[in-house]
């Protein structure tokens, strides 16, 4: 067994269909609400103007992250981040890959410029004047493991709070029958290398093997699981909405899992 990362989570985003915030998913999943209508992401982080023209991948990484920021209490401009997605933008994947194949010269440049892995990691940092490092991760299916183990690691290394937003969009198209996701789903979180004042620890070993994803029991989080990669996130959310000690896995390669034990302070 590989020694443990040790971060404690400072800050905690979401967006998942019928739950637009972080508070609105915990009253779920601890079943003291349940799902209810959500609109369009609100990516308050962004200019109006950015707001309007931004695809729906962007809106969901820089909803989700700001949430989380704003619950931390840290400054966006100082923050490293990491920002991992299965699939990236499906829907303009699938507008490229047919106007290429039928009328290449009308390519939308606007769309080009949005199609690239690492947009919504752009618009964040240039609406928050991030100068810190920031990472694009694709993992698959198991891209927000490896966004966690990603962020935990620069965390621990450097000595400073990460953020990570991990999200995926509904796939369109050809594209959208091999990748199977069929909803919209981000999650953030900021992790720091010391408790000041978090409440909750994950302590995260890397170990070879692929558990999979057990059922959680609950038709709407197994819902989120089945229908977005971002959403192996879930049985992680919920242990922490519970805000008890818990141990899990979650994916994070082919043959590498994150055992990840759940601390909670007194």
């Amino acid at each position: 067994m590989s020694a443990a990362l040790s971060v404690w989570v400072s800050g905690i985003g979401l967006w998942a269909p019928g739950a637009a915030d972080w508070h609105a998913f915990s009253e779920i999943a601890t079943g003291a609400a349940t799902p209810g209508a959500t609109e369009r992401p609100l990516a308050e982080v962004l200019p109006p103007n950015e707001r309007r023209r931004a695809p729906e991948s962007v809106l969901l990484a820089a909803a989700a992250a700001g949430q989380a920021v704003r619950m931390s209490g840290r400054d966006a401009a100082t923050l490293p981040c990491v920002f991992a997605s299965a699939h990236g933008d499906q829907v303009i994947t699938d507008y490229m890959c047919e106007t290429l194949a039928s009328h290449p010269r009308e390519l939308s440049p606007t769309k080009f410029h949005n199609s690239v892995h690492n947009a919504p990691a752009g618009y964040w940092t240039i609406a928050t004047h991030c100068r810190a490092s920031s990472s694009a991760v694709s993992g698959g299916e198991e891209a927000f493991g490896a966004g966690l183990l990603e962020a935990a690691t620069l965390a621990v290394a450097d000595d400073r709070d990460v953020l990570l937003a991990s999200y995926d969009i509904a796939g369109t198209g050809p594209l959208g029958d091999m990748t199977s996701t069929t909803g919209p789903f981000a999650v953030a979180l900021v992790l720091s290398p010391r408790a000041d004042g978090a409440a909750v620890r994950l302590d995260i070993t890397p170990e070879r093997g692929n558990s999979g994803i057990e059922a959680l029991g609950d038709a709407w989080l197994d819902g989120l699981v089945a229908t977005n990669p971002s959403a192996r996130a879930v049985p992680l959310m919920r242990a922490l909405a519970l805000a008890r000690p818990a141990a899990l896995r979650v994916p994070a390669a082919r043959g590498l899992d994150l055992h990840i034990d759940i601390g909670v302070a007194a």
